[in-house]
């Protein structure tokens, strides 16, 4: 019995010491790393299966799909010349016009590879009703190829509608092809629907396999469509009849898309083409999908446009930072929109820093949850300590908030797919289109000015009154913000 108790406790030693020089050699943040050793001795097993889940850093991604990345890259490169050729050109004339845009500028190049973009023309569509019927007139125009990627694709009576058009648009000879997340659609899209748009001849594949368990956490939140390589569309809105109805326990649903027609949806191809190419192994980048033309009309548009990304396998936290930057840059105000409220330490100090100093700070959230109410239990404490600081939270009421922005000042502006959560900042792959252009930022606050009619204001001093149990509900939801 005592030969065992020896072995017991030589390999705990052993197992304490691996885990410890394991962890430590990531050099993560004290606080993180101490958390993680407290999950690996405390509960062994438990804690091992929460770090392949959710807290692998981008150092435990597999190398060989980080060369076929470069390889991609080399491939693109010569298709995306004329854009990256003109890069300083064009930032410098945009910082003639404002100088306070470089700074922004070069960190969303420098973070997520994005060039700048200038010719294009931009439309931000308010809601399905204003989304969904663009997108249907674009796919039936669609002349060679029809590209599609959404973290949920249902099937549904309106999606039947839009499988009629993608089937007949394969069957023309127009290349479909279609990417959704696997955890996303699970319970949305059916195998039915699947098989009749592959009879079809549309291509369609779930982002990543459901049997990989370790990259089960790790989901493909971005919303893409690029057709003919020239139109594009991102933002926050999923596929289905829930965005028109509300879906359940809602009457409506808020959200908010952006429409790009010329180099923008260029570079949202690039990223189709990568995600693509992670899951099936084909190879978009040719000329037939880069086109390099560009319209009468998004010649004459001229908006200003970075498209950026961020995955649990980025070098940078691309988006956090963005956000970071634009909160502090901002002199005047700063308006963001999202459906949960998961701080992680920078974004919480830049609100309460950049409230602190004068600037006017709103944010509006989502009154009610639609699935999960884990996030808006652990988001009360976030609005809570903000609020402190003078940042205003405001939750929308008539229906479902979904949208994901951000705005200041007037000047700039962000739509895509993350929200302002730990999970969209660090675990997540997510894509934001950066606009630089008064008169669109200042659009998409007139919105924000007309839903805070549709909201009530978060009060930390009824937020105080609540009963105990629940504020301590809050509290302990707040423990598993990385998680949610």
């Amino acid at each position: 019995m005592g030969h065992f108790s020896t072995i017991v406790t030589v390999v705990l030693s052993l197992y304490v010491l691996a885990t410890a020089i394991f962890l430590i050699s990531e050099n993560r943040r004290p606080q993180a790393t101490l958390a993680w050793m407290l999950a690996f001795f405390v509960a062994p097993g438990l804690g091992a299966m929460l770090y392949i889940l959710f807290g692998r850093s981008r150092k435990a991604f597999s190398k060989r799909r980080k060369l076929l990345m470069h390889e991609l890259a080399a491939n693109a490169e010569p298709l995306l010349s004329p854009i990256l050729s003109r890069q300083d050109a064009e930032i410098a004339r945009l910082e003639g016009e404002e100088t306070s845009h470089r700074r922004l500028m070069m960190l969303v190049r420098q973070n997520s590879q994005s060039a700048l973009t200038r010719r294009n023309q931009v439309k931000i569509q308010q809601d399905a009703a204003e989304f969904y019927p663009s997108l249907i007139a674009d796919l039936e125009a669609a002349r060679h190829s029809i590209h599609l990627q959404y973290f949920i694709w249902s099937a549904d009576d309106f999606t039947e509608g839009l499988k009629d058009i993608l089937t007949a648009k394969a069957r023309a000879g127009v290349e479909v092809r279609l990417l959704y997340d696997p955890v996303g659609s699970r319970t949305h899209l059916s195998r039915r629907y699947v098989e009749d748009m592959k009879r079809a001849g549309v291509r369609v594949a779930p982002t990543s396999p459901l049997w990989q368990l370790h990259t089960i956490s790790y989901r493909n939140h971005r919303k893409i469509t690029v057709i003919d390589g020239e139109i594009g569309y991102t933002g926050g809105m999923n596929i289905g009849k829930e965005h028109l109805d509300g879906g359940e326990g809602f009457t409506s649903w808020r959200d908010t898309q952006v429409r790009i027609v010329g180099e923008g949806a260029a570079m949202l191809q690039s990223v189709f083409a990568v995600d693509w190419y992670n899951a099936v192994k084909e190879n978009l980048f040719s000329a037939a999908y880069f086109p390099g033309s560009v319209t009468a009309a998004a010649e004459g548009g001229g908006v200003p446009v970075q498209i950026l990304v961020a995955g649990p396998d980025s070098r940078w936290a691309a988006i956090r930072q963005l956000y970071f930057a634009m909160i502090t840059t901002a002199r005047r105000h700063v308006y963001l929109q999202s459906p949960y409220f998961v701080l992680d330490s920078s974004i919480a100090e830049a609100l309460t820093a950049a409230a602190l100093a004068g600037v006017d700070v709103k944010v509006m959230l989502t009154a009610r949850p639609s699935g999960n109410p884990v996030p808006g239990w652990a988001g009360n404490t976030y609005a809570m300590e903000v609020a402190g600081a003078g940042v205003r939270v405001f939750l929308y009421e008539t229906g479902y908030l979904h949208a994901k922005t951000i705005s200041i000042d007037s000047e700039i502006c962000s739509i895509g797919s993350a929200n302002i959560d730990i999970r969209s900042f660090s675990i997540n792959y997510e894509i934001n289109a950066v606009l630089y252009d008064k008169a669109l930022a200042s659009e998409l606050e007139a919105d924000f000015e007309r839903d805070l009619a549709h909201c009530t204001e978060f009060d930390p001093a009824e937020y105080r009154s609540r009963d105990a149990a629940l504020r301590f509900r809050d509290s302990v939801a707040r423990l598993f913000s990385p998680l949610l």
